[in-house]
């Protein structure tokens, strides 16, 4: 699908242009936490993960709401597993489904209008220059590059291509039959590790390294007609009832386009089921996570006044109610925007936000 008609599509749709992230959602979104093992050889990629790491590979938690707690219990359950090794980031998916359907067979073409598993990877946390993957029960796919959130003015450049994947998927059921109950369809991934070298992260990736990732499911909600699965309507509006999103790691909003919330993926050395790698966390998410408050208040302020500010304390209790902040950030107008800075005083790293919304750090 070209850009032009990309573009179109997303503006009206609120699954990618819903309310922003704020702290409220960013405090209700509490991103999981997984440890993604090695695997010892290569897997085959046919969908059914039959692989002794697959075994021994942990479940996600069960997929939820989008928005998290205050959102409805999904009707049928998603869970997720990854491994690993030094070529490839390999996922597995099993999605329970009594009417398994997929309409959408060209590549790159919007995947979501159909059921979907998708995959959204941003290696080095910064929240720009991500990585979404999107399959139906064809086993059609789509995948692209974003520059930054949509928020921020990004870009999906839909002819990057995860160069190299493979997938598959194993229907336990039939497609496209309304006259049987179907069971669950299960999707394997094999994304290739060369692929992230478009961010700034390093590879090959090293033991303990984190990187942001979730995983959704997009449901409609359908009924039978001579002899097809076709979208119930809302008679108030003549539209297809709104798509139901499932994801592993809730948002606190209806966007999967706000990397910030994705769950923390650690890799370890050990081949699955060898051995037992702890989750540790990185104290500097701390301090990032403070300068996104602050670029929420930033992002309000302007909307407010059509311009940022140079004093903090014009939106402190915006965010944070009063609070002091933990990381004595310095604020400062720039040509473009603003610039905000933090640290902790154990780290010699000074870490950074802007107007773009972007993070990174430079040392001291």
């Amino acid at each position: 699908m070209n850009i032009s008609k990309v573009i179109s599509f997303f503006v009206g749709t609120t699954f990618y242009f819903a309310t922003p992230l704020d702290a409220q959602n960013l405090e209700s979104a509490s991103p999981k936490q997984y440890v993604c093992y090695r695997t010892a050889a290569p897997l085959i990629i046919d969908g059914k993960a039959s692989e002794k790491c697959w075994e021994k590979a942990e479940w996600t938690e069960d997929f939820v709401d989008i928005i998290g707690v205050k959102g409805a219990t999904p009707r049928f359950q998603t869970r997720a597993k990854m491994v690993w090794d030094d070529n490839y980031l390999y996922v597995f998916a099993e999605i329970s489904e009594p009417h398994i359907w997929a309409n959408v067979k060209n590549r790159d073409e919007t995947i979501f209008v159909d059921n979907d598993f998708e995959v959204f990877i941003d290696p080095d946390g910064d929240t720009h220059k991500y990585y979404e993957f999107e399959m139906n029960a064809m086993n059609t796919q789509w995948d692209l590059l974003l520059t930054r959130p949509y928020r921020d003015g990004g870009i999906p450049v839909t002819a990057w291509n995860f160069d190299g994947v493979k997938s598959a998927v194993h229907q336990d059921g039939t497609l496209n039959n309304p006259g049987d109950l179907d069971r669950k369809w299960s999707v394997e991934i094999a994304f290739p590790m060369k692929s992230f070298a478009d961010s700034t992260t390093s590879i090959p990736v090293k033991t303990g390294t984190h990187w942001r990732v979730n995983f959704s499911r997009v449901e409609w909600q359908t009924t039978v007609e001579n002899g097809h699965y076709v979208k119930i309507m809302d008679p108030k509006t003549g539209k297809p009832l709104a798509e139901d999103n499932w994801v592993w790691s809730p948002q606190g909003v209806i966007n999967m386009h706000c990397p910030e919330t994705w769950a923390f993926v650690q890799f370890s050395d050990h081949v699955a089921g060898t051995a037992t790698t702890p989750f540790l966390v990185d104290p500097e998410d701390k301090v990032k996570d403070e300068l996104r408050l602050l670029y929420y208040a930033q992002q309000k302020y302007h909307a407010v006044n059509h311009r940022y500010t140079d004093n903090i304390k014009e939106f402190i209790n915006q965010e944070k109610s009063g609070k002091n902040w933990d990381y004595n950030p310095k604020l400062s107008i720039t040509p473009t925007g603003y610039l905000i800075t933090a640290k902790r005083v154990q780290s010699s790293k000074i870490w950074q936000i802007n107007e773009s919304g972007r993070v990174w750090a430079k040392e001291e």
